[in-house]
């Protein structure tokens, strides 16, 4: 489901709450009205609005946290694909046609994390290396050193596409969200429930129901940023694929 449509149906179910207390307070009982039970209910609620705030925190500190380890490793990934090229261009002419098989290697892997050029959003159910990748690292291997120099650097070419696969395949085991689902319907249950205490007892009038609709779009608003920071692959705060791209000019001569 589209977070944008997620965080529209917590804003319906926390709004939902405000209007539910509205509706249930002409039907409360004097005893039901006194002070030691608008206590409780006041005790109660701090208490929901203590686990809320703790899991709130826990989910934004875990979707940043996820966000940023993605977005250091697609970083990671840009800056062995340059040092990899950097390293085969000082082999010599001879890596010419590797350094272009690099370079022809980097769409299907953009492709492969952001799942653009019409591959489907959905997470593969399995790796699978791309034949360009798979051609690069047969050529690599088929390089022939003539001097000691391009054995170093052909085995350091070779240490620097391995480190660069196991940070791709740490973003492939890593493509799903990080926040538990149980952990947002409990979330958006408690909000409901801070809610409806807020209108059960008190008369209500236009300043407060608009203070409760802005408090409302506040807290759908901090589902739908945690939200997208769960999914740095896509949506309004999604990492831009420009930078792999990019990360390399057409070979010189």
């Amino acid at each position: 489901m589209n977070d944008l449509l997620i965080s529209l149906l917590v804003f319906t179910v926390i709004f939902g709450g405000a209007l539910l207390g509205v509706a249930v307070r002409p039907r409360l009982s004097e005893r039901h009205l006194q002070p030691d039970s608008k206590d409780v209910v006041k005790m109660a609620t701090g208490l929901i609005g203590t686990l809320t705030a703790l899991v709130l925190g826990l989910l934004i500190a875990s979707a940043k946290s996820s966000f940023d380890q993605k977005t250091g490793q697609v970083r990671q990934v840009t800056a062995q694909i340059i040092l990899l090229d950097d390293l085969l261009a000082q082999y010599g002419p001879e890596a010419i046609p590797v350094r272009t098989r690099l370079r022809q290697s980097i769409p299907p892997l953009a492709d492969s994390i952001w799942h653009e050029g019409g591959n489907p959003a959905a997470k593969p159910v399995r790796f699978e290396a791309s034949a360009q990748s798979s051609a690069f690292e047969n050529e690599l291997e088929r390089l022939t050193p003539a001097n000691d120099m391009q054995r170093s650097l052909q085995s350091r070419a070779i240490a620097a596409f391995t480190e660069g696969a196991q940070t791709r395949l740490l973003l492939f085991t890593q493509g799903g969200g990080s926040i538990p689902t149980p952990f947002l319907i409990i979330l958006v249950f408690w909000l409901g429930a801070i809610f409806v205490s807020f209108t059960l007892f008190a008369p209500t009038n236009l300043v407060v129901m608009a203070s409760l609709l802005v408090c409302a779009l506040s807290f759908a608003g901090a589902i739908f940023l945690v939200l997208e920071l769960d999914s740095p692959f896509t949506g309004l705060m999604g990492i831009s694929s420009a930078t792999l791209r990019n990360a390399l000019l057409p070979p010189g001569p």
